[in-house]
């Protein structure tokens, strides 16, 4: 039995088309709608599986082409993060067969598939999996520098492997050990996860996430991308809590914060905490922001703020955060920069040992926050910027 996938988002394909293999059936995937047309043609699927937010042609198109142009009762499953009732109901009066609303789990779309056109095994076995097929795609950006002892692996790879939408990006920072091949290894066999960007020289933290962001924005299935320490102080479940805010609201950039809340295990050396509201109050200065934690290294954004956040070089190692939502702020005003920007407190963040940010280089913080005040002084957002053109216009 012959089944043909076709969604824009290939980290939503894969683990289907891994899934219902597994199962015994033969399984095709296309991103591209039109593609998808051509290729049913071609394998002629017992059932075709489709979703309807696409680019150009849509899923309610090719269900059209389907029952209308070709007239065709292939049976025809929709997946879709599509929730709207006219919507649905426009694709059951043209003739599809079920609607399966994003994120469900594999398990029932395996069921619904039976249901449909049936097992291709009588005697195969129940497989199960505890897989969601997610709404949204996600790309993490995870700098890292000499590694090659502290990268937790397991925890990466157990994620990605239970959790999909997700593509994880390991930008080698120049490392002097063996962490490349160590994220080498962890990549073999999951290059569609996984992405291993290698910088040869060491260019510090915030250039390694800068051009990991870059490198992860030019890939079209990602919705949002974010950053995240590959000690994992912030584990990846917790910064799933901070997609799930962006997703559902119309916020641009959403911070994790390691504010101690209620229920919350937030751990910290005391005098490193002193020496944070220190900062933080300098930063709340430069910033115009009453930001409790700009440093936290788990924040997510939406993929159209990120050539404005991430397009030129920081002029700091360290504080590169503050710098970004300087250029929010500089791009889109104070006042409509504040409303698209949330801080978020987290459920966990423990500092892990052997963080490479010592007490000395604590206090050269304090320096490079002086040099940001320096470098982004007096410098026009861009909507007065556009207002002084028109006026010299006029």
């Amino acid at each position: 039995m012959k089944v043909l996938a076709i969604d824009d988002q290939q980290l939503v394909l894969l683990p289907l088309q891994k899934r219902l293999t597994e199962l015994g059936y033969e399984v095709k995937i296309e991103t591209n709608s039109t593609r998808g047309i051509e290729l049913y043609e071609s394998f002629n699927p017992d059932l075709v599986i489709v979703d309807i937010n696409m680019p150009g042609v849509s899923g309610l198109d090719v269900v059209k082409h389907l029952r209308k142009v070709k007239n065709s009762q292939t049976p025809i499953m929709v997946l879709s993060g599509n929730t709207k009732d006219d919507v649905i109901t426009e694709g059951f009066e043209l003739g599809i067969n079920d609607y399966m609303k994003k994120p469900l789990s594999l398990n029932e779309i395996c069921v619904r598939v039976k249901r449909l056109i049936g097992a291709p095994f009588q005697d195969n076995a129940i497989i199960t999996s505890d897989v969601m097929i997610q709404q949204r795609c996600v790309g993490v950006v995870i700098p890292c520098y000499n590694e090659e002892e502290r990268l937790l692996s397991t925890e990466f790879i157990n994620y990605i492997d239970k959790n999909t939408g997700y593509h994880l990006c390991f930008v080698n920072d120049g490392s002097k050990d063996d962490t490349l091949n160590v994220l080498k290894e962890l990549q073999k066999g999951r290059e569609d996860f996984i992405t291993v960007h290698d910088c040869e020289k060491n260019g510090g933290k915030a250039e390694a996430v800068r051009l990991g962001m870059l490198h992860m924005a030019k890939k079209e299935d990602l919705d949002y991308i974010g950053f995240l320490d590959a000690d994992l102080s912030t584990d990846l479940a917790d910064f799933d809590d901070l997609v799930k805010t962006i997703e559902s609201s119309e916020f641009k950039i959403v911070s994790g914060s390691r504010i101690a809340r209620m229920g919350a295990n937030i751990t910290k050396e005391s005098a490193r905490k002193i020496i944070s509201l220190t900062i933080n109050f300098i930063i709340r200065k430069i910033l115009s922001m009453d930001f409790k934690d700009t440093q936290c290294g788990a924040k997510i954004f939406h993929k159209d703020v990120i050539e404005i956040a991430f397009d030129k070089k920081f002029v700091t190692q360290w504080i590169f955060d503050v710098e970004i939502f300087k250029r929010m702020t500089l791009h889109f005003g104070l006042k409509t920069a504040k409303a698209m920007l949330c801080e978020q407190p987290l459920k966990r963040w423990i500092h892990a040992d052997g963080s490479k940010l010592s007490m000395k280089d604590s206090f050269k913080i304090i320096g490079q926050l002086g040099q940001i005040a320096w470098v982004y002084r007096g410098k026009k957002t861009k909507t007065e910027s556009l207002m002084n053109e028109s006026l010299k216009v006029a």
